[in-house]
């Protein structure tokens, strides 16, 4: 689906990018020059730039959401691995957080990462906090209306040590985090968006 509706519009190199690119190679690693080389030539990348999402993965919630309307207009949305923000950013505008539509109700954005997430009209963002502390869960209940949540997305993976057994257990406590999360805040009916490894689940 990606393809089809980007790569007509967004399959160029502009000369900026070029002299960028040769720019941002000079001293880089091999990997790190496979990986500006990958950035640049990516339409989805571009397409995030034109768009102003902070992200490429902005176009994995519009997939998802486009096919089962899971964001509307006045919904609680917690948005676990939060950072950069660019599932805040759909999440805004598709329940009306900013209150931007007077015609429908205003909805609720809560995102949250162990990074820093930059300030974004309509969301709140718990920066530095871990998903897994009962502290955060706490702040969460707090921030949202009612203490419920109508959707909770998750698109976070743990950082990679290399040891395979060490990563596994903690994507099992991340994994287990976020079904206890669930278990406290997600409203009868409610939709949990998550996405393991580029695969969606639940």
């Amino acid at each position: 689906m990606w393809n089809s509706v980007f790569q007509k519009s967004y399959l160029h190199t502009s000369v900026h990018l070029l002299k960028k690119a040769a720019h941002n190679l000079k001293g880089k690693s091999t990997a790190d020059q496979r990986w500006i080389v990958r950035q640049l030539n990516d339409p989805f990348v571009k397409a995030a730039h034109v768009h102003n999402y902070r992200c490429r993965s902005a176009f994995k919630l519009l997939e998802i959401d486009d096919k089962y309307k899971l964001l509307k207009p006045g919904f609680n949305v917690i948005d676990c691995g939060a950072a950069p923000g660019a599932w805040s950013q759909i999440a805004v505008h598709r329940v009306n957080s900013t209150g931007a539509n007077g015609e429908f109700p205003r909805g609720t954005v809560v995102g949250i990462d162990l990074l820093r997430i930059a300030p974004l009209d309509g969301a709140h963002f718990l920066s530095n906090h871990d998903i897994t502390d009962p502290v955060t869960h706490a702040k969460l209940l707090e921030l949202l209306p009612g203490a419920q949540a109508h959707v909770i997305m998750s698109d976070m993976a743990p950082n990679a040590s290399g040891f395979k057994e060490m990563d596994h257990e903690k994507l099992i406590t991340m994994s287990l985090s976020l079904i206890d999360l669930a278990e406290k805040v997600l409203q009868t009916g409610g939709s949990l968006i998550w996405l393991i490894k580029g695969k969606r689940a639940g």
